[in-house]
């Protein structure tokens, strides 16, 4: 099929307009690109997500998302099947909690104001390989792009007709929001609950917002019989929901990274398109944290296809080189760490009230003060240190 005469065209053109894909479209437009962002539905829309953002949001985006932030998180409560509670906290936030319709909304509006053209509820059928470039179908008519953005989640139309070779997993998670107006936040201000048995390899959360709870179940290994079942086990355990009336939880997939798909040689990139965010499966294996991610992978994509444009010996590669480098090279640390948590769900449970200097230091990483790599280094140390401490004391007389 020939490209028509009348067809539009752009320098970027990226499917789906959630944080990934409109960090990708300002720093694109701000930097005069011409750029077309489509999203099938309406914004603000809302989404079924935990909606944390780590700390660590401060060093990569300005302070205008903090306007639409519901909940300043300084720590954590754990327990394990509703019991076993222990709160770790730190003086500076770890996490804010933001409702996803508000979010993407702003960084939408943000790469609008900068020049993006925004079609909204438009959604693309197909992708045509040209030798400069990539034509793109939808069902309102048709683009030409040099280069095209998948920024479109978990299930990813242009990373299915694009790149037909990923056959990366994605895990089932259930998430339910509940009003609670006025009432004080559960787990209480400044905290969030995690149960790391209410799963068989995976964990419960309940994130406070602004009058609402986020509560929701995700499996990280292998595959529950009855996901429901997950769910609704947790709230009957969990005490303090145990008499609410929570309401039905909506499935979506959870695309987490994984060791095997990192090594694919085409993973994020082919020919004029890239993948970015959820499209490009980069969620943190160790508790699931996807925004981050998809914030960080548009603004490298974008510096990539910048760097094409500047100069002509600079490759699309770049932009997986950096991804590399910068996150896989994270997410690697944090699978090892993964395996264990979930392999060993009450013995870590027990161990991080132990080795509670371990969990402060895991705060640094959401912090952006330490990386996963240094985080397992110094947390073996911590552990083997207090070991020998232990042995030290028993064996003397």
């Amino acid at each position: 099929m020939s490209t028509l005469p009348d067809t539009k065209s752009y320098d970027v053109l990226i499917v789906g307009m959630g944080p990934a894909g409109a960090t990708a479209a300002y720093e694109l437009s701000r930097a005069g690109m011409a750029v077309l962002g489509l999203d099938k539905q309406s914004h603000p829309r809302y989404k079924v997500c935990g909606g944390g953002l780590s700390s660590r949001i401060d060093k990569i985006l300005d302070e205008e998302y903090k306007s639409v932030v519901e909940h300043t998180v300084y720590g954590v409560q754990f327990t394990y099947r509703g019991e076993e509670p222990f709160l770790i906290q730190s003086p500076t936030p770890i996490a804010f909690m933001v409702m996803r319709d508000r979010f993407d909304h702003l960084l939408l509006e943000k790469a609008r104001r900068a020049g993006t053209e925004v079609h909204e509820g438009e959604q693309a059928l197909q992708f045509l390989q040209l030798p400069d470039g990539v034509e793109v179908i939808t069902d309102r008519g048709r683009y030409k792009t040099k280069v095209l953005i998948g920024a479109d989640g978990a299930n990813s139309i242009v990373a299915q007709r694009l790149f037909p070779d990923r056959r990366l997993s994605r895990m089932p998670t259930l998430e339910s929001e509940m009003g609670i107006g006025r009432q004080p936040v559960y787990p209480g201000e400044g905290k969030v609950l995690i149960d790391l048995g209410a799963t068989a390899q995976g964990y419960a959360w309940i994130f406070p917002k602004k009058e609402r709870l986020s509560i929701g179940v995700a499996e990280f290994k292998g595959r529950p019989a009855s996901p429901r079942g997950v769910f609704d086990r947790f709230i009957r355990d969990e005490k303090a929901l145990s008499h609410m009336a929570v309401p039905r939880p909506h499935g979506h997939p959870l695309p987490l990274f994984s060791v095997s798909g990192a090594s694919a040689p085409d993973g994020l990139v082919r020919h004029r398109a890239l993948l970015v965010g959820d499209a490009g499966h980069l969620v943190d294996p160790l508790f699931g944290e996807g925004i981050y991610y998809a914030v960080r992978s548009g603004q490298l994509a974008a510096a990539s296809v910048l760097g094409t444009f500047h100069d002509s010996r600079r490759s699309l590669l770049d932009y997986e080189t950096d991804v590399i480098r910068e996150i896989y090279a994270e997410f690697r640390v944090a699978s090892r760490v993964a395996r264990i948590v979930y392999t060993f769900p009450r013995l870590c449970h027990q161990l991080m009230h132990r080795y509670q200097e371990v969990i402060n230091l895991y705060y640094e990483v959401l912090q952006g003060r330490e990386s996963y790599q240094s985080f397992f280094r110094k947390a073996k140390g911590l552990v083997k240190a207090s070991f020998r401490e232990i042995l030290k004391e028993t064996f003397t007389f």
